[in-house]
């Protein structure tokens, strides 16, 4: 049998649609027809035209307020079918399960999108205070204890170009300086999870530990989130900073990590 060339195949509409989809990554949360149009090389009309029958199926929406347009609630499903798919969602349900039950807070699966990290999955904890979901959020790496798991074993110059532009504030808590953050995330790998002490909300402690898999690649970061009066320091310290620690050694080791 004579195997044909797909490329004769290719429906340029089609085509045209994903580059759309395409642009929104990276620092890109959100991009104008203009913009669009001038990156792609496509007249307004057909990007207009674009957008709309994507923003009809939930691929994209725009932001009343300037218009512009940004990734819809569809493409996160889409993401969390793959992540279940490829057994990170399946196999971290049971640890986080535990996890949660153990530490008596909520908590998460995430992983690395750019300079935001992604939630994915949770298990909440029973107690009658809790935290809001974070579930299909995405929040800046350097003021989350998931994000700085997620580049834990990045490089010293990967990192210093992470943090070469300005790096928001978001409480008096955060880390803006690129020295501190290093720091942070040096003890990361000594510690084996990374903390976030009300840096991106008042009130409010997380702790995550990175997840590698066999290729010694870090593909997620599980987290526990809870209110600051019930995560003092020395709880953190002895009990559930280690259990992080635990659990994202676990997952590590489902997903084929060898010490």
């Amino acid at each position: 049998m004579v195997r044909r060339d797909k490329s004769n195949y290719i429906i340029q509409s089609v085509a045209h649609a994903l580059d759309v989809l395409e642009e929104f990554r990276g620092d890109m949360d959100e991009l104008g027809v203009t913009e669009l149009s001038k990156k792609l090389k496509l007249h307004k009309n057909n990007v207009f035209r674009i957008l709309a029958t994507l923003q009809s199926r939930n691929y994209i929406e725009q932001n009343r307020s300037n218009d512009n347009y940004r990734l819809g609630i569809k493409c996160l499903e889409l993401g969390q079918t793959f992540i279940r798919q490829r057994g990170l969602l399946k196999q971290a349900k049971p640890i986080l399960q535990e996890l949660a039950e153990k530490t008596g807070e909520t908590s998460y699966i995430s992983i690395l999108r750019g300079n935001e990290v992604v939630y994915l999955d949770s298990v909440e904890t029973s107690s009658t205070v809790r935290v809001i979901s974070r579930v299909g959020l995405h929040m800046p790496v350097h003021a989350t204890a998931a994000g700085k798991a997620l580049i834990a074993f990045e490089s010293d110059e990967e990192l210093l170009k992470r943090f070469s532009g300005e790096v928001p504030g978001y409480t008096k808590g955060t880390k803006t300086r690129s020295e501190d953050l290093m720091k942070d995330i040096a003890a990361v790998r000594t510690l084996g999870y990374a903390t976030d002490l009300e840096e991106f909300e008042e009130g409010l402690r997380c702790i995550g530990g990175p997840v590698r898999d066999y290729t010694r690649k870090v593909v997620g970061a599980i987290s526990v989130s809870g209110p600051a009066h019930r995560l003092a320091d020395e709880k953190i310290a002895q009990q559930v900073g280690p259990e992080v620690e635990r659990a994202a050694r676990a997952l590590s080791a489902r997903l084929g990590f060898r010490e």
